[in-house]
C-alpha cells in the first residue's frame, strides 16, 4: 500500500479516559493509517460498528506509511497518535526505533493470527495480507505466443522486450522482486547478489521502472504486458473488465502485511488496544477482504467464494515468503546503490 489516512476518533465511551480523568488530547483517539479505497472501506464497513460499541465519532485525514513513521519519530516525546496502521517494512523501522508498545494479548487475539502476520515480540499485529507476484495480460500473451509466466525468470523472455514494467527499488514491490529473485537463485536478504544478476536480465525487457506502485495505466494504455505487482491491486484492475491475471511464482511469491500498532505512550492506550482487536474481528476481516482485496489474517475465517483468486487464500498463506525487514532496512541504502548501477543503468 502506498497511501494512508489518519483517523481522529472523539471518544465518550468504551472505557476511554476523559480529559478530566487525565486522558489528555481532548479525549480523542488518533489512528494513522491507509487512505484511498482503504479509507472508503473503513468508512463503510469498519468504523460504524466500532463507533457504536464505543460511542465514537471518527474523522479521516490521509497520509502514508512512511509519513506516519516520520510523525511517530517527531512526536516521540509527546505522542499525538494512538494507533499506526502501516506496512510491515515501515513497521519494522518503528519497532526498532522503540516507537511501538507491545500488543496486549489479553485484548487482542494474536494467537488466532496466521504466522506471517505475527510481528516480532508482538510489537504490532498484521490485520491484512496480500502478495507480490506477477501480473500479466493473458490476451496479449496468447496473441504473441508466449506461455503464462510461472517464475520470476519468465519475465526475462526476449519476446517481452519493452513490455515489462518493473518496480523501482524505492517501493516495496521492487524489494520483493529483488528478494524473491535472490531466494530463487540461492541467495537471501543477507546475499542479494544472485537476485541482482537475475533482475538485470529481466531489466532488458523493462519499458520503465515505476516508483508509484500503481501500474494500472501502463496496462490500460498498452505499455505493459506484464509487471511485478500485488494481488490486491491486480484484482482491483480486473474489476474494470481489463484482461489481467495474477500469478504466484513457483519460486516464491512475497507476503506483504498491513499492520496495526499501538504507539508507545499513546494517550489512550487501552482504547487503542481495543481498536486493534476490532480490526481482527472475523466480520471486519471479511469486510476488508471484500472492499480492499486484502486477505484475512485470522485462522479459520471462512472465505467468500466470490473472492476466490482475488485475495490471498488460506491455500496460499503458508507458501508466501516472509521478508526479513530488519535486514532489509539495514541494507536498503546499499541495495539501492547497487540496483541503480546494475539494473536501471541498462
Amino acid at each position: 500500500m502506498t497511501s494512508a489516512l489518519t483517523l481522529t476518533v472523539a471518544v465518550t465511551g468504551c472505557g476511554a479516559p476523559s480529559p478530566a480523568a487525565g486522558g489528555g488530547k481532548g479525549g480523542a483517539l488518533v489512528v494513522a493509517g491507509y487512505g484511498g479505497s482503504f479509507e472508503t472501506a473503513f468508512r463503510d464497513s469498519v468504523l460504524p460498528a466500532f463507533e457504536k460499541s464505543c460511542d465514537c465519532k471518527v474523522t479521516y485525514i490521509p497520509g502514508s506509511s512512511t509519513d506516519t513513521v516520520a510523525k511517530l519519530k517527531a512526536q516521540r516525546a509527546n505522542p499525538q497518535i494512538d494507533v499506526a496502521l502501516v506496512d510491515d517494512g515501515p513497521q519494522a523501522q518503528a519497532q526498532e526505533a522503540g516507537l511501538l508498545a507491545s500488543i496486549d494479548t489479553r485484548l487482542v487475539p494474536v494467537d488466532d493470527v496466521v504466522k506471517i502476520a505475527r510481528m516480532e515480540n508482538d510489537s504490532g499485529v498484521g490485520f491484512g495480507l496480500t502478495a507480490t507476484g506477477i501480473a500479466y495480460n493473458p490476451e496479449w500473451f496468447e496473441d504473441h505466443g508466449i506461455p503464462k509466466p510461472t517464475t520470476w525468470e519468465d519475465l526475462a523472455n526476449p519476446k517481452l522486450r519493452d513490455k515489462v514494467v518493473l518496480p523501482s527499488i524505492v517501493n516495496t514491490y521492487g524489494v520483493g522482486l529483488l528478494v524473491g529473485a535472490s531466494k530463487a537463485n540461492g541467495g537471501s536478504e543477507k546475499n542479494v547478489d544472485p537476485g541482482l544478476t537475475a533482475v538485470k536480465k529481466i531489466a532488458k525487457n523493462a519499458a520503465t521502472f515505476d516508483t508509484t506502485a500503481d501500474v494500472s495505466n501502463y496496462f490500460l494504455q498498452g505499455q505493459a504486458a506484464a509487471s511485478v505487482w500485488g494481488v490486491s491491486r491486480t484484482s482491483t484492475l480486473a474489476e474494470k473488465d481489463f484482461p489481467i491475471e495474477f500469478v504466484y511464482p513457483k519460486d516464491g511469491a512475497i507476503g506483504l502485511v498491513t499492520t496495526a500498532n499501538v504507539v508507545k505512550k499513546a494517550p489512550h492506550e487501552e482504547l487503542a488496544q481495543k481498536f486493534v482487536a476490532h480490526l481482527l474481528e472475523p466480520s471486519v476481516q471479511r469486510a476488508l477482504a471484500k472492499a480492499t482485496y486484502d486477505g484475512s489474517v485470522i485462522q479459520g475465517v471462512k472465505e467468500d467464494p466470490a473472492l476466490k483468486n482475488k485475495v490471498v487464500g488460506t491455500d496460499k498463506v503458508d507458501s508466501l515468503l516472509k521478508l526479513d525487514w530488519k535486514t532489509i532496512n539495514k541494507n536498503r541504502s546499499a541495495w539501492t546503490d547497487k540496483w541503480n548501477k546494475q539494473v536501471e543503468s541498462k
